[in-house]
């Protein structure tokens, strides 16, 4: 199962309409020109992408836009002083539609979804790929999830390479996002992890997509080569 972002895509494809980006608290802000870009470049663009290339590897997979899996309500963050944010057409995903998830797998295919969902006005949103993974692991009872990004997993100082946390406990949560060092991009992904923890995810693990054979090495060796999240 692969839930995938393109957050670098979409935005040298704004970028070349024309479109500024804002970020806040890690989301992209999304009107309603920029959800058209991000559910054209996710969907159409870079999910066919990763089909094709898990079928050139010799697998079997089935793209699938967000769309068709996740249900979601406009996501409402709060600023510093607790006054909700508007992000526009940003998704928090709280329905996963797993019949045909649990169909492919079945089949011996290889799921591969997009973070875009149908709100509960039936528009498009913009959903975090991190939130969509969890929730698709947990409703499909997953023993493990794996967050793969650009990155070597969790620092305790992101400019240094050699400062990273081999092992993250849900309870040493609260006082690294307050000291700043889970900030931006890694708060949704390291609140994802604990919420699938805490719900019944056996491990969870941040690897590093750069690093060949990253999701092996973290799986089979002792020391791993990322974050292993644990309660």
């Amino acid at each position: 199962m692969v839930v995938h972002g393109g957050g670098k895509a979409v935005t040298r494809a704004l970028e070349a309409a024309g479109v500024s980006t804002t970020f806040l608290q890690g989301q992209r802000v999304t009107d309603e020109s920029t959800v058209r870009v991000v559910d054209e470049v996710l969907s159409r663009e870079i999910n066919p992408e990763i089909v094709r290339a898990i079928e050139s590897l010799g697998g079997r997979a089935r793209g699938f836009a967000g769309t068709e899996i996740f249900r979601c309500r406009k996501f409402w963050p709060n600023d510093e002083n607790g006054n909700p944010i508007d992000l526009g057409y940003v998704g928090e995903v709280y329905e996963v539609n797993v019949a045909p998830l649990r169909e492919c797998i079945r089949r011996g295919l290889t799921p591969v979804i997009s973070p875009t969902a149908r709100g509960e006005d039936g528009r498009v949103y913009n959903c975090n790929a991190d939130v969509a993974a969890a929730r698709t692991a947990v409703a499909l009872w997953a023993r493990r999830l794996v967050f793969m990004s650009d990155v070597p997993g969790l620092l305790r100082d992101p400019g240094d390479p050699d400062s990273l946390m081999r092992h993250l406990s849900a309870s040493e949560v609260p006082d690294l996002k307050a000291r700043g060092v889970v900030g931006e991009g890694m708060i949704p992904k390291v609140d994802s992890a604990v919420a699938a923890i805490q719900s019944g995810v056996e491990k969870v693990q941040l690897v590093d997509g750069r690093v060949p054979h990253s999701v092996l090495l973290e799986i089979f060796t002792d020391a791993g080569v990322g974050t292993e999240v644990v309660l």
